[in-house]
Formats: structure tokens, sequence, C-alpha cells
């Protein structure tokens, strides 16, 4: 199950590296301005993150091989129609709207779904080892798609993510299940009780997440953190890092070699992550993250100065490790404070994530056009990064109450108070 997960995930990674690689192209093709671009990339990010919780609350309704199936059949058809455009408002349709859907509904939700059913133990190792599916994604297609579109233009390109999403589908369709009793076994490491099915329609069992969770503090703690994650990696570094190289004078298929490289070292840095997340208290580990990412993008400007390559490989090294490293510990205090009801509430805070990315996509593009470089983008990361840290290590403070809401402990019960782990 994990593998096939890890495949799936793969599979709908390809669609990532693309923006940040298309960016110039599109823009000297077609005139747009980089603001423009970035809308459509933010318009993706947004729906990749509404969609998330909407979506883990219809695997927990129709199953995970339908609407994961689906979401790679959004996902290659958006990629796939991009090659008959010709406005922009084409562009925010396929890129935003077909791909954001696609994409939201095999985000992060469902690694915890897989992690939550699947698993009883070794739960931070294995949402690990499926977080780094995106990084692998993005070492895979990076280089390729930067080759292929400085060879045969950006449409090649387009068609590649359409077709590696499309060939997964079959997979997921013949080996996807969505509990391990649907296969006659325990869940690795014993037996898990599966929660019954909420009444009601997904929808509504994701909104009723949204509502008990956001009564607490540790709900708007992590939200917070998330979002400012978001803006941080996706939004700013995935999308603008390689125009950003470009205007230093290095060449697109180079940045893009280095931009892979952070998909190298995310895989280690995120598995390393969730083996930690099983041994150390999961609000620790994401303020140590947070803090170093924030220091790594503040000394960034700098290095793009030097144009050197030896310390712009530095960079990628220390940044790929923090990468997505903050998953597996926010996925486990999402699980610790809101206990069954953890998965759905993690995709409300994956939203806040893309929340995040998506105005950072646009903002950076806005600050590339009107000021001439992205500087001022990487010193306003780089400072939330820091705040982020500080938002995270506040979850300490309260991390042995139990959470009420404003009118009292009658109010959220249907969470059960954190371990203190």
């Amino acid at each position: 199950m994990a593998a096939v997960a890890f495949t799936a995930l793969i599979g709908a990674a390809g669609f990532r590296a693309t923006p940040s690689v298309m960016l110039q192209p599109l823009h000297d093709e077609f005139g747009w301005p980089r603001g423009v671009i970035a809308a459509a990339v933010s318009v993706n990010l947004l729906l990749y993150g509404l969609t998330a919780p909407f979506a883990a609350a219809l695997m927990e309704k129709l199953g995970m091989r339908w609407v994961v199936a689906a979401a790679l059949l959004l996902v290659s058809l958006g990629s796939g129609l991009t090659v008959f455009m010709h406005a922009s408002w084409q562009l925010i349709l396929c890129w935003g709207v077909l791909v954001g859907l696609g994409t939201g509904s095999m985000a992060l939700g469902f690694v915890a779904i897989v992690t939550n059913r699947w698993f009883a133990k070794r739960r931070g190792l294995i949402t690990g080892v499926l977080t780094a599916a995106g990084a692998t994604g993005q070492l895979i297609f990076l280089p390729l798609l930067a080759t292929l579109t400085g060879d045969h233009g950006w449409r090649t390109a387009a068609l590649v993510v359409s077709a590696a999403a499309l060939a997964v589908v079959p997979l997921v369709w013949w080996r996807l299940r969505d509990r391990p009793a649907d296969l006659k076994v325990t869940a690795y490491g014993g037996e898990v009780e599966i929660p019954a099915v909420s009444p009601g329609g997904a929808v509504r069992n994701a909104l009723a997440a949204l509502r008990q969770a956001a009564r607490t503090r540790a709900f708007w703690l992590l939200a917070g953190g998330f979002a400012i994650c978001g803006a941080t990696t996706n939004g700013l570094v995935g999308t603008h890092f390689i125009p950003a190289a470009h205007d230093h004078g290095m060449g697109e298929t180079t940045a893009a070699s280095l931009l892979a490289l952070v998909g190298v070292f995310d895989i280690v840095g995120t598995i390393v992550s969730g083996w930690l997340t099983d041994r150390v208290d999961s609000r620790l580990l994401l303020g140590t993250y947070y803090g170093l990412r924030g220091l790594s993008l503040l000394v960034l400007p700098s290095l793009f100065a030097a144009t050197a390559h030896p310390s712009m490989v530095v960079f990628i090294l220390f940044y790929g490790l923090d990468w997505v490293a903050t998953v597996p510990p926010t996925v486990a205090l999402c699980r610790e404070y809101f206990g069954t009801s953890g998965a759905v509430v993690f995709g409300w805070v994956f939203a806040s994530h893309q929340f995040g990315a998506a105005i950072a996509a646009s903002a950076a593009g806005l600050v590339r056009d009107r000021l001439g470089d992205y500087d001022m983008a990487w010193y306003g990361a780089g400072a939330l990064a820091v705040l982020a840290s500080l938002l995270s290590l506040m979850l300490l403070a309260g991390r042995r109450l139990q959470h009420e809401g404003p009118a009292g402990p009658g109010i959220g019960l249907a969470f059960p108070a954190p371990t203190g782990r």
C-alpha cells in the first residue's frame, strides 16, 4: 500500500515541477507578465489546498481508489490541454482550476489517511516516506522537463506531465485499497480499529471537522505555521527559483538541476524527519525546521549576487533537507490534538499551507515586475519562517492542556486531549 501510494503521488508530482520550468518560456512566447503567469500558479496552489479537506472526507465516503484515479485524470487533462491555449485565462483554467483540483485531491490528506489506516506503528516514518514522493517526483521531472523545454519546447514537456499522470491510473485502480480488512490483514504493527464513516456527506463532515478544530488554539498555531511553510516552499522557491537564477546569468537547465537537488536532499530530510517524529516532540521539531529555513532564505540573495555555484550547492543541501520535513510532525500533531478527525483536520491545515503558497507565488511575481529582482521576496520569506518557528514553539506552552472552546469545556469534546508526546 505504501508503494502504490508513493507511485501515485509521484504521478501527480509532475506538475509541481512545471511552473518553474515553463514560466520564462511562456513569458517569451506569449508576452504575458510574470505576475499573470504566477497568478495561474496561485489559483492552482489555492485550489490545491482548499480541495484537500473535502477530498479527504470524500475518500472516507467513496474510497481512496475512486478519488485518486479521478484526481490523476484531472491532472493529465489540465496539463495536456495547455498545448492548445492562446490566452492567459486558458492558462488559469488548465493550470489553476483543472490541475489544482486534481493535485488537491492527491494532497497530503491522502498521506494522512493511508498512514492512519494502514499503520499502527512507524506512522511518522511512513509519513516521511510518502511525503518524500513529491520530492522524488521533482527529482525525476525537473531536469527532464527543463531539457525537453530547451530542446523541444514547453508543449512537449506539458504532454510528458500529462502522460505520466495518466500512466499511474491503472496501477491505482488495480492495487489501491481502503482498509487492511479489504485484504484480510491487519494494520502494520497491530490491530487498528477503523471508526465507522460519519453520517452525512463529505462536505458536511469536512466543514464539521473545521468548526470543531477552529475552536482550539492548536489549530490556529499549526495553520499559521503551515501557511508560512507553503509561502516559503511551493509558492516562492518552487515557482521562482529558476527565474531568479536566470536573472543572475545562470542557465535554466543548470538552475533546474540545482532545484532538483532540493528533491534529493528533501527525500533524506523528510524520511529522517519522519523517523524523528516517532521519537522527539513534534513541536520542537517544527520550531527547529522553520528557524533553520528562515536563516537559509535570508542569505540566499547574497548567494545569487555572488553567483558562486559551490555556495549555492551548500544552500540547496541545507534548504533541501528542510523542504517538507515539516509534514511528518504536523500530521502527527493533528492526530494528537484531533484524534480520529486528524486526517480531515490536517486537510484544512494543509489548505492554509497552499493559501500561503498562493499569496507568495503572486506576490513574488509582482515584486520581480515592480522592483526588477527578487531580493525583497527572499528577505520577507526568511522573516516569516522565523515567525513560524515562534508559532510552533508556542504549542509547547499548552501541550498538557485540554483544548476547550471559548464557551468552556463543553465545546470540542470530539477531540481527545493531547498526550504530551
